[in-house]
C-alpha cells in the first residue's frame, strides 16, 4: 500500500527549548524541529548528543532523571507539554517507547500490554480489544506467548512488547528511542517494517536511531544534534546524500577509502 504524504501541519512542535539536568549541566541548547501529523522524524547523533533529552522533553518523563526545561515551548496540537508530567503527554496522544525496552519482566505479555492503557481514563472494552487486535497483527510472535511473562523472552521479543504497550494507548505520535539497539538484523528489518506500517495506519513517528541507514529510509525529515544543538536539518533523503552523513553515520566515505 502506498502511503500518503504527511500533513504538512505541525502536531508536535518544539521550540528553542534549553534543557539542563542539575544546576550547571547543559544537554539542549535552543533545539527547534516539528513532526507533522503521520510524518516521520527522526533525530540522529552520536552517545551524549541531547537525542534521548530531547525525546524525554517531549513525553514528560524530563523530571524522573533530574532534568529540566529552562526555555522554550513544546506543543502537540493545543496541549502544552513543557514542564507536564507524561499523563498529560499520554492524554494529548503522545506515547514514549524508551530505550532498552523496561518491559515489565514478571507480568505476562498480556499484563504488559493491559498496563499500556492505564492512565486515561475509562475505555470501552472495544477500545481495549481493538488496541490489542492491532498489536497482534503487528506482531503475531506476541500473539503466541500472551500468557509467557516478559522476562523470557528475547530481546526482539521484548522490543516488540514495548512498541505493543505502546500502542495500547493509541498515540498519535509515537516517540521510539533506539529501537533496534542490540537486536540481530533480522530482527532490525522486521522493526524497520513495524515502523513503516505504524506510519502508514496514520501515527506519526520520532525515532532515535544509532541505525543512521535504518532511520533515514524510514523518515521524511531528519535533524542531527552534537553536544545539544543542531548542526544539520532536512529531508531526510537530501541529508542522506551529504558527505557529513555520509561519513559521521553511514560509514560511506570510509568504505571508500578502503576500496580504493
Amino acid at each position: 500500500m502506498p502511503q500518503a504524504p504527511p500533513d504538512d501541519r505541525p502536531a508536535l512542535r518544539v521550540e528553542n527549548v534549553d534543557v539542563t539536568y542539575g544546576r550547571a549541566l547543559s544537554a539542549l541548547r535552543s533545539v527547534s524541529l516539528t513532526v507533522p501529523h503521520g510524518g516521520v522524524v527522526t533525530l540522529l547523533g552520536a552517545n551524549g548528543a541531547g537525542k534521548t533529552t530531547l525525546l524525554r522533553a517531549v513525553s514528560g518523563t524530563l523530571r524522573l532523571h533530574r532534568g529540566t526545561i529552562t526555555a522554550g515551548r513544546i506543543r502537540y496540537g493545543s496541549a502544552v507539554l513543557d514542564g507536564r508530567d507524561p499523563v498529560t503527554a499520554v492524554r494529548a496522544g503522545v506515547v514514549q517507547v524508551p530505550e532498552g525496552r523496561r518491559v515489565f519482566a514478571g507480568l505476562t505479555v498480556d499484563e504488559n500490554l493491559r498496563s499500556g492503557g492505564l492512565g486515561l481514563g475509562r475505555r470501552g472494552r472495544d477500545q481495549v480489544h481493538e488496541a490489542r487486535e492491532r498489536v497482534f497483527a503487528l506482531f503475531p510472535r506476541l500473539a503466541e506467548r500472551t500468557h509467557q511473562a516478559a522476562g523470557l523472552l528475547s530481546g526482539g521479543e521484548q522490543q516488540m512488547l514495548a512498541i505493543g504497550r505502546a500502542l495500547m494507548a493509541a498515540p498519535r505520535l509515537l516517540l521510539l528511542d533506539e529501537p533496534s539497539l542490540g537486536l540481530a538484523p533480522q530482527m532490525v528489518q522486521r522493526i524497520a517494517e513495524v515502523i513503516r506500517e505504524i506510519n502508514t495506519q496514520g501515527t506519526a513517528v520520532l525515532l532515535v536511531e544509532q541505525n543512521a541507514g535504518m532511520a533515514l529510509s524510514l523518515a521524511d525529515h531528519a535533524h542531527v544534534l552534537e553536544v545539544g544543538e543542531t548542526r544539520l536539518s532536512g529531508p531526510a533523503d537530501e541529508l542522506a546524500r551529504t558527505d557529513a552523513v555520509r561519513r559521521l553515520y553511514l560509514g560511506e566515505a570510509a568504505e571508500d577509502q578502503g576500496a580504493a
